[in-house]
């Protein structure tokens, strides 16, 4: 195995070496002269993989919701039962997991003794260990996480919009699942996820801090001793149609004032460079749209419709896409009239070009602050390598984003027909309305 280099960004002054290991494994290297440094590991099977065929199998495997997330915690132990974390413990790592929509990754941070916690992480996540007491003992462990999800009105808020603007898609379930669905999880059937997701051709590994590509290499070479076998994994997926489940879903929680979620239902981009583009420009046009400088948020806060807590973005995994708003209002049908009024008016006359011009520069900027850390770089480089593109990319591709471009990639985009609003009300004021 030997690296090369993927991309040299000039601008960034960053390098990337990138090779497939002779397991299987694609590993990529971002050098830091950083006191710390960040490795993560990471599967392309989150909890929207909740249906997959494999190869030379007719029947496919339908999966329980949360099973991404359950396996995410069950890696750490291993047959003897030592705790991952505890490993990491005695070198002084910072370690820690996530499974998202889209994928699983598991992480470290560290100032001494690399070799030794990469060697760690490479090899508790590639010898799992499942039986059915361990199991058993995990669906009590996760049975609370979840009871803990459903008294998080922030949680709730958010995921409650994404079950109404989507009908079919598996993203509108919680990642974690619920105490029903996790009781149905088996050792077999973790196996069968670790034989499909957690095959190292299926796996990516990102490095960024101050390591050469020759310290990784030489680690994987003492770890990733078998050649990872060629799998081709279907992930099947419910049609889903442009329209939106119900505009409106509203929960009742112990909270001090309406906590505000609207968002707007996009067309996902199959193309992974047209998917950064469209990035791109709505990350423009969401600071030009809602941005705490903006006139928009300046006049919605004098009117007292919001508070300090209001911003929006746009996100893309793989297959779904959408437009968020996240805001405490005690008037929400207010601000939803308020802000569907504005898209549709910005939809009919964008921004002037001088005010695209200051937010394409303030997106560039904050695009290269971001690099200043080692764990903000390797995060947002899986992020972006996990939708096939190079993150080295999405800095020399801001500052060509054109006007007209982006006024039309927000045409297309964020569109008032396609809108729901989650909002969960202080629980004290459903008690006063039934008194």
């Amino acid at each position: 195995m030997s690296f090369y280099t993927l991309n040299r960004s000039d601008v960034l002054r960053e390098n990337c070496f990138r090779c497939v290991h002779r397991s299987g494994l694609p590993v990529y290297v971002l050098p830091k002269k950083h006191s710390s440094t960040y490795a993560l590991f990471g599967t392309h099977f989150g909890s929207i993989d909740r249906c997959f065929r494999l190869d030379g199998e007719e029947t496919p495997v339908e999966l329980p919701d949360g099973v991404a997330h359950f396996l995410e915690h069950k890696m750490f132990e291993d047959k003897n039962g030592v705790d991952a974390f505890t490993r990491f413990a005695q070198t002084g790592a910072s370690a820690n997991a996530y499974t998202s929509y889209g994928r699983t990754c598991y992480l470290f941070s560290c100032t001494s003794a690399f070799e030794q916690n990469l060697e760690i992480l490479l090899d508790f996540v590639t010898h799992p260990y499942f039986s059915a007491e361990t199991v058993r003992k995990e669906q009590g462990i996760i049975g609370e996480e979840i009871d803990m999800g459903e008294d998080n009105p922030n949680l709730t808020v958010f995921r409650n919009l994404l079950d109404a603007l989507y009908v079919e898609h598996p993203v509108r379930r919680s990642i974690v699942g619920t105490r029903e669905t996790i009781a149905r999880i088996t050792p077999e059937l973790l196996y069968r996820c670790t034989d499909a997701f957690y095959n190292l051709r299926n796996m990516e590994l990102v490095v960024c801090g101050d390591v050469t590509p020759e310290q990784v290499q030489a680690v994987c070479d003492r770890v990733l001793t078998e050649v990872a076998p060629e799998r081709v994994v279907e992930r099947i997926f419910p049609p889903e149609p442009d329209t939106v489940r119900t505009e409106r879903v509203d929960a009742w929680m112990e909270v001090a004032q309406n906590l505000v979620e609207i968002g707007f239902k996009a067309r996902p981009q199959a193309d992974p460079v047209r998917a950064m583009r469209v990035s791109a420009a709505n990350e423009i046009t969401m600071q030009l749209l809602f941005g705490r400088s903006g006139e928009f948020y300046n006049r919605l806060y004098e009117r007292g419709l919001v508070t300090d807590r209001f911003g929006a973005n746009y996100g893309q995994v793989r297959n779904f896409a959408y437009t968020e708003i996240d805001a405490v209002s005690d008037r929400p049908d207010e601000l939803l009239r308020e802000v569907c009024a504005e898209v549709d008016r910005r939809r009919e006359t964008y921004f002037p070009v001088e005010d695209f011009e200051i937010a394409r520069r303030e997106a560039y900027a904050n695009n290269l602050y971001s690099f200043d850390s080692t764990d903000e770089t390797a995060n947002s480089f899986m992020d972006f390598l996990m939708n096939g593109v190079d993150y080295l990319r999405y800095s020399e591709l801001l500052p060509t984003v054109g006007y007209e471009e982006a006024r039309d990639i927000f045409r297309e985009t964020v569109r008032t027909d396609r809108c729901a609003m989650s909002v969960v009300h202080p629980k004290a004021e459903r008690k006063e309305k039934e008194a």
